[in-house]
Order: C-alpha cells, then structure tokens, then sequence
C-alpha cells in the first residue's frame, strides 16, 4: 500500500512556476514591442499626412501675379525654365486656365522659380525677373516665350543673347540694354535665391508643382487643377 504524500511533496515547485512566469513574460516582450511600434508607425503616417494636406501660406504679393488680386482662389507654380513638363503645363494646361478662371476674376496666378535643372535654368530666371521689374504684364508675355522657345534639355540655350533677343523679337516694351545688365550682373540673383528657399520648407520635390489655395496638388494635369479650384469655389 502507497504512502499518502507529503504536505512538502503536494506543494508546486515554486522555483519551477517562477522560471515558467518569466519565460511567459519574456516571449510576449517581441510582441508587445512589435505593437508598440505598429502604433507608433500608423500615427507618424497619419501626422504626415494630415501635414501635407494641411494649406501652407504664401506671400502674394511679392509674387508676379497674372488675373485679379481679389480673385477667390489663387494659383501658385513651381516652375523651371528649362524643365520640359513645366513647357507642357504653360503651353496646354495654363492656356485652359486663363480662359476658364484667370481671365474671368476667380483665379489669380502666380510663379515662383525652382531653378534646379542646370545654369540655363538659373539665367533664364534672372531675364523672366529683369522683366518682370520693369513690366509686370510683361513678364507673363516673357514666361511664354521661354516656354515656346525651350529647347532640349541637353542643349544649353537660355544665354544672354538669345534671351536678349527673344524680348526683342517680340517688342517687349522694356528697356532691352537693362535687361542684358540686370541678367550679366545677376541682378536679381538674391530674388531667385529667395524664391528657391521656399522649395524645401514646402515639400516640393520638382516641377511644375502646384498649390491651389495653399494647398499642394499631386499632378498638373487640367483635370486636376479644375476639380481643385471648383472645389474651392464651392467654399
């Protein structure tokens, strides 16, 4: 016959319980530190995101404008002389803009330089901003002609003479010997540099970029540019 066990031999190894606790414990840290920075990453993304989206400001009225000061909504670009997407949006998204909101007062456009491509880039803004010094109605009709005279990328083309010229050819009523002094003294370089500071601090990462009211779009294309202005039209 068995011996009843002793009240020492019923009692739970409690060394043993102890090392099963830790063990337990111990498998759950990957876990828990996997959720903890699952969080973590959701809510910088949706921080990120409510940032982008959030409208940044501007100072207008250091900015060229073309269409009322007082219209609604107002149109700032990112742009580059020498950038061929930036050609494309002045030769058949802008044009649809000026006849459909510019022209009419519910827009008011304005430009701002991101001269990153190469020293055409950089020469073609101090002539834009020479001109625009003397003639502010002018300078839109300037920002064209760039654009319908940009060559290749790989070509170097925006040269004192040949932006020279282009003012001439199109009798630009400015001062043609102040434009070539203001672009081979560079001029308004500390303008071009300034406009160019504004680049980082609002998130643009290339050209043509686009804000309507403050706010940052994700493509050019005309579609999206009119959804984002109607939208803000609606209020």
């Amino acid at each position: 016959m068995s011996k009843p066990k002793s009240k020492k031999q019923q009692r739970p190894n409690q060394q043993q319980y102890k090392s099963k606790q830790s063990q337990r414990k111990a498998s759950n840290k990957p876990l828990i530190f996997l959720t903890l920075a699952f969080v973590a990453v959701i809510a910088v993304i949706i921080i990120g995101m409510n940032q982008q989206n959030k409208p940044v400001s501007f100072d207008y009225a250091s900015l060229p404008m073309q269409g009322s000061a007082d219209a609604p909504v107002k149109i700032v670009e990112f742009g580059d002389y020498k950038c061929p997407a930036c050609q494309d949006f002045a030769q058949n998204v802008k044009p649809q803009l000026e006849q459909e909101y510019i022209n009419s007062g519910k827009v008011a456009f304005h430009f701002i330089n991101y001269t990153f491509i190469a020293e055409d880039s950089y020469t073609a803004a101090l002539a834009a901003e020479s001109v625009r010094q003397q003639n502010e109605e002018a300078f839109w009709t300037y920002y064209k002609l760039l654009y319908d005279n940009q060559k290749a990328e790989t070509i170097k083309w925006a040269t004192p003479d040949y932006l020279v010229q282009l003012a001439k050819d199109a009798k630009l009523p400015i001062d043609y010997d102040l434009l070539r002094s203001d672009i081979d003294n560079k001029t308004y370089k500390d303008r071009i540099e300034k406009d160019n500071s504004l680049v980082r601090p609002m998130n643009v990462t290339g050209t043509p970029t686009l804000f309507v009211n403050g706010k940052k779009l994700n493509s050019y294309s005309y579609n999206s540019v009119k959804a984002a202005i109607d939208n803000e039209l609606k209020g």
